[in-house]
């Protein structure tokens, strides 16, 4: 597709984005890799051997010339963690790019907006591109905006529930209020009719992970994912037909002869 994903000036033919985790196997994940079409792939810092190369990582399993990495703070609960795993990320050389996780609350896995904006804003700062995780706030997604972030990333739902979109309203309030970056949805995408309706709203992106990694066939659904986020920009770019009560023909009856 000639149009684009571009952020912090960087372009992106896909705007599918997948992640590394829940897969059977690394030659698994390859695969997915392959079949989504993705051109960033996102990794938890905290979850991958960064020292000891003498080790199998999943690292060993990403094609560096065909994908972008993008690392994140997954599993970090407050600023400074999130913050000194971002500069670790960036001193083994897997990117000065973050995906900034600062999470609140362990069993639903909501974002700590206080900390994440401490991060986003000292990152910014040390020269980070920081694409935060958060919650569906339109006055928080512009703080975080103003601190310097190049996209906000909203949950859909909660992170590996596979819900779908559960706060439409919230997310089609920032799709129409907030032009300035990407928005990208994170988290909660279950099926390939969830990444559609995203895009439909006009996301720019999508990020998921557990909805392929955990899927009975992970390929399939990637290569699902794939066509359900090219499908959904274009419906978007298309324009759809305004919503009725009443039916109107398909064949309209001006010019019959009768």
């Amino acid at each position: 597709m000639s149009d684009k994903l571009v952020i912090a000036g960087r372009e992106f033919r896909s705007r599918l984005i997948v992640g590394t985790g829940k897969y059977r196997s690394f030659e698994e994940m390859a695969r997915c890799h392959e079949a989504s079409g993705a051109e960033m792939v996102t990794v938890a810092v905290r979850r991958v051997n960064l020292t000891d190369r003498s080790k199998e990582s999943l690292l060993d399993y990403i094609d560096r010339s065909k994908f972008f990495i993008l690392p994140n703070t997954a599993g970090c609960y407050t600023a400074d963690e999130a913050v000194r795993t971002a500069r670790l990320a960036r001193e083994v050389g897997l990117s000065n790019w973050i995906k900034l996780e600062v999470i609140g609350e362990q069993k639903t896995l909501f974002p700590d907006n206080e900390g994440l904006l401490e991060a986003t804003r000292v990152l910014v700062k040390e020269g980070f591109v920081v694409l935060p995780y958060t919650n569906d706030d339109l006055v928080f997604a512009r703080k975080l905006i103003d601190a310097g972030a190049a996209a906000v990333m909203p949950l859909a739902a909660p992170i590996g529930s596979g819900m779908g979109i559960q706060n439409y309203s919230n997310l089609r309030i920032l799709r129409e209020m907030i032009t300035e970056v990407p928005l990208i949805v994170d988290a909660g995408v279950g099926t390939a009719s969830d990444a559609t309706i995203a895009m439909e709203l006009g996301y720019d992106g999508i990020l998921m992970n557990t909805a392929i990694a955990e899927a009975q066939n992970p390929v399939k659904m990637a290569e699902a994912m794939k066509h359900a986020v090219i499908a959904g920009r274009l419906a978007f770019e298309a324009g759809r037909i305004p919503k009725k009560l009443y039916a109107s023909a398909s064949s309209p009856l001006e010019g019959v002869v009768r």
